[in-house]
């Protein structure tokens, strides 16, 4: 079955460019012109991956964004025809998981493409029937669900592959670089400044008060460690 990609764009152009693309490199391709539509369509379809734009009518990509992250794990590009990192950092924040800077190439969207999907399928093939367990979160590899206490987190592609290479390593200090490699791969030295991004959300969901983190701490100039215990060190 061909992977399915739903594309969230209300310029009829760009859209029907991307939607061209894609279905030349097999894909099966759905599209909406708006943030409202796009949304119910991904609750309809569960495509594999979405392309998704800032500037939406009705529903703009952000809130479709958040949305969408609160539902599902599904990979999310953003399209945004700013060039301001605050925007970048806003969608990032909100669970997207990479984005293209309008106008862009298309056989770099393409890439991105298939390089979100490729995480995603490497990732359910290598973390089979694993569980791995620090403290009171339990990370179910195979389902790709996290447990933190009573409450089960399903977490987009990159906040759940960072959680599960600090969990495999945990009281370890990990260096920024190889978090980065392990989950960014060939895209770590463009993701860098997204590190700690991924790190704040990461502890919005799993700590009891993320500004005075006890699970994942800072360790300065350095990297990240996350500890199986309560213990009293501070970001």
């Amino acid at each position: 079955m061909n992977e399915k990609i739903l594309i969230i764009e209300d310029e009829t152009l760009i859209a029907d460019s991307v939607e061209y693309a894609l279905r030349k490199e097999g894909f099966d391709v759905l599209k909406a012109s708006d943030g409202a539509r796009g949304l119910a369509m991904a609750r309809e379809h569960t495509p594999d991956l979405i392309i998704l734009d800032i500037m939406l009518p009705l529903m703009n990509g952000f809130d479709v964004c958040r949305t969408i992250r609160s539902e599902s794990a599904v990979p999310i590009i953003m399209l945004t025809a700013k060039t301001e990192e605050v925007d970048r950092v806003v969608g990032l924040e909100l669970g997207a998981d990479d984005y293209v800077i309008k106008p862009f190439s298309m056989r770099e969207l393409i890439a991105r493409v298939k390089a979100n999907l490729r995480r995603v399928q490497l990732s359910s093939e290598t973390n089979v029937e694993e569980i791995i367990t620090v403290g009171d979160i339990t990370v179910d590899c195979n389902r790709r669900v996290v447990r933190v206490g009573n409450k089960i987190l399903h977490l987009p592609p990159k906040e759940f592959e960072l959680l599960r290479v600090l969990a495999k390593n945990k009281d370890r200090v990990l260096h920024r670089s190889v978090l980065l490699d392990a989950v960014w791969g060939e895209d770590a030295g463009e993701a860098s400044r997204t590190l700690d991004v991924h790190i704040r959300w990461l502890r919005e969901k799993i700590e009891d008060d993320p500004s005075s983190p006890r699970r994942i701490i800072t360790i300065r100039g350095i990297g990240y460690m996350l500890i199986g215990h309560t213990n009293e060190h501070q970001d």
